[in-house]
């Protein structure tokens, strides 16, 4: 407030506007300076703000938030500065991290060099003056569902929180015996202070429990690649399906070669579950990026940039398949591009970037369906999860029909065996090849290593082992001794694979025609030669496992004598209990004979009567 103290009254107080009397009245006074607000800039929110807080000094306004935030402890200037330090400007106890530093600055227009990861008085200041802009209504505001918002935490940035979380226990434990450690009775070790359990603990819980740790989708090469390049929304610190609206689900414009628009579960995980596009590559700071070629003057060049979607909104981006001629210049007068969203209509010197392919839209899955362009979205989705699920069958066939990434994928997966380097094939087995510079084994070896040094490549193949979804995972040789290899050449086929392309089914006849109703609305006829000559059929491994307790009663015993059962039902047991190797079993067989230790309970009247009867042999019924 402006007082006169001749007079004793207020001239002007605080906050409030000034009129053309009170300037003379102030002028009257012989007062050379006074701070004005110019209420224009922000349509008077600061003073609005400034009339509504009590305080009139730093102290003051330290204790008002103190109390704010510790509403029982007494307030002093130095605890509430400290409590505030530590919550925002201690690089101990906050962190912004990197990608939020990034953010900041992008978002607040700051110095995009400045590296620390604590909050700075500029970052608050520019933060005011965003919103005050916001306020007048300019500025933008973030779409939450823009991949510019949105980032993919990778599992080492998971393992690492979670590592974060048990060093913290383990510090906490440390400090704990330190202080109760006796120093004149033992002497203090790193082993006696240290338990890594709590780590190891936290660890073992993350690969064991976590919602995201899953076992891997191994039906097929396909499923496997697949199932390694899937995106969740869900998981901790995600969304949960009950809460996740449309919009989170739905396909947004910045999409576009990041995320397939297409591949996603058809249940009530729609939408929150995605792929990786085929060219999609995840960023340092876990934003997507896809490739564009840059164009300059018109004339598309071999330049491949990466672009993360906000960056994407800032160019011109024609499509893959716009004309262009053995120059690389644009052959229409107008060109179809994308910007910011939008499709625009514009000469060939306003584009900026061009699409590297048309691929680059769709996933792994999707582009492995021929003339996807004219297929349905849904009937689409379907296809490319239900490639999935086929299982490898004995005699693989690569399809009639192809789009070209099926080698890329069978190579991609590790489902085919590639050569590392150049070579010539020395040596061929079934479970093994050989690969040397000249052809020949290295002399006076009996077990021959693996020795890139010395130009000596040994590639051991699997055979008939278990995947995880039962599957047999069995690697077949394509080459012959003496035969020249090229690096990157495929020297092995695996599951799903023909001549190192991926073969998930068969090349059958099909004829769409009516059969006396047998194929009325979605059934299917086969001819009896494709069951016969074996066409569809696929071999499965099972494991079954039977675990030998010792119980209060006594031990388990696995043994081939099992009680009220016939000759014929262990036919096929060895003497230990266990079936021999190569019986054939039919369902319902016995696999391995076990028996528990019953205890005496409480016995119903029926069987007291058996038991009256029959004596102790009545307790094996």
């Amino acid at each position: 407030d402006i007082l006169d103290l001749d007079k004793g009254a207020v001239v002007a107080r605080a906050f409030e506007p000034m009129s053309a009397a009170v300037v003379r009245e102030i002028a009257n006074m012989g007062l050379k300076k006074i701070k004005v607000v110019d209420t224009s800039v922000d349509d008077g929110i600061i003073i609005k703000c400034l009339k509504k807080d009590p305080t009139t000094n730093e102290e003051e306004a330290l204790k008002d938030i103190y109390r704010r935030l510790r509403p029982g402890d007494p307030p002093t200037a130095a605890n509430a500065r400290a409590l505030l330090k530590r919550l925002f400007f201690d690089a101990k106890r906050y962190d912004l991290g990197r990608v939020g530093r990034y953010k900041i600055s992008q978002k607040l227009n700051l110095d995009s060099n400045n590296e620390s990861r604590v909050l700075e008085k500029e970052d608050l200041v520019a933060a005011t003056k965003y919103l005050l802009k916001l306020k007048k209504g300019e500025g933008t505001l973030d779409d939450i569902d823009h991949l510019g918002s949105r980032r993919v935490r990778t599992v080492g940035e998971l393992l690492a929180n979670q590592c974060r979380v048990g060093l913290a226990r383990t510090e906490r434990l440390v400090k704990e015996r330190m202080t109760l450690f006796d120093q004149g009775l033992d002497t203090m070790t790193p082993q006696k202070l240290i338990n890594p359990k709590a780590l190891s603990a936290v660890i073992r819980d993350f690969f064991g429990r976590s919602q995201l740790s899953q076992f891997m989708d191994q039906i097929n090469p396909l499923a496997e690649l697949t199932h390694k390049r899937r995106l969740s929304a869900l998981g901790p610190g995600g969304l949960s399906r009950d809460r996740a609206g449309f919009e989170v689900r739905d396909v947004h414009p910045s999409h576009y070669g990041r995320i397939c628009p297409i591949e996603t579960p058809e249940g009530p995980n729609i939408g929150l579950i995605a792929s990786l596009a085929t060219f999609a590559k995840v960023n340092d700071f876990g934003f997507i990026e896809t490739p564009y070629r840059k164009v300059v003057n018109g004339r598309v060049t071999s330049q491949l940039d990466y672009l993360t979607a906000d960056r994407e909104e800032q160019f011109i981006v024609a499509q893959a398949n716009a004309p262009i001629d053995d120059k690389g210049k644009f052959q229409n007068e107008r060109v179809m591009c994308r910007c910011k969203g939008d499709f625009i209509d514009v000469p060939p010197d306003r584009v900026d970037y061009m699409d590297v392919s048309p691929k680059q839209l769709v996933s792994v899955a999707a582009g492995l369906i021929p003339f996807l362009e004219h297929d349905d979205a849904n009937r689409a989705l379907m296809g490319s999860n239900m490639q999935r699920q086929a299982v490898p069958l004995l005699v693989s066939e690569s399809p009639l029909v192809a789009t070209g990434m099926e080698s890329k994928v069978a190579r991609d997966s590790c489902a085919v065996v590639s050569a590392e380097a150049p070579g010539v094939v020395a040596s061929v087995s079934g479970n093994r090849v050989i690969i040397t510079k000249d052809g020949k084994l290295p002399e006076g070896k009996k077990r021959i290593k693996h020795d890139p040094a010395n130009d000596v490549y040994v590639y051991r193949l699997r055979k008939f082992m278990r995947s995880n979804a039962a599957t047999c995972i069995n690697q077949k040789v394509l080459v012959q001794n003496g035969q020249k290899i090229k690096a990157g050449d495929v020297i092995a086929d695996g599951p799903s694979t023909e001549d190192g392309e991926l073969a998930l089914g068969k090349n059958v006849l099909c004829a769409f025609m009516p059969w006396n109703g047998y194929n009325f609305e979605d059934a299917i006829l086969i001819s009896q030669r494709i069951v016969k000559d074996d066409v569809y059929t696929s071999i499965h491994i099972d494991e079954y496992e039977v675990s030998a307790r010792d119980t209060k009663l006594g031990p388990e015993e696995i043994t081939r004598d099992i009680p009220n059962l016939g000759e014929d039902a262990l036919k096929n047991l060895g003497l230990d209990g266990v079936i021999r190797v190569g019986a054939e079993v039919k369902p319902g067989d016995i696999l391995v004979g076990k028996i528990t230790p019953k205890s005496e309970t409480e016995l119903a009247p029926e069987e007291r009567l058996l038991r009256a009867i029959f004596g102790e042999k009545a307790a094996d019924v």
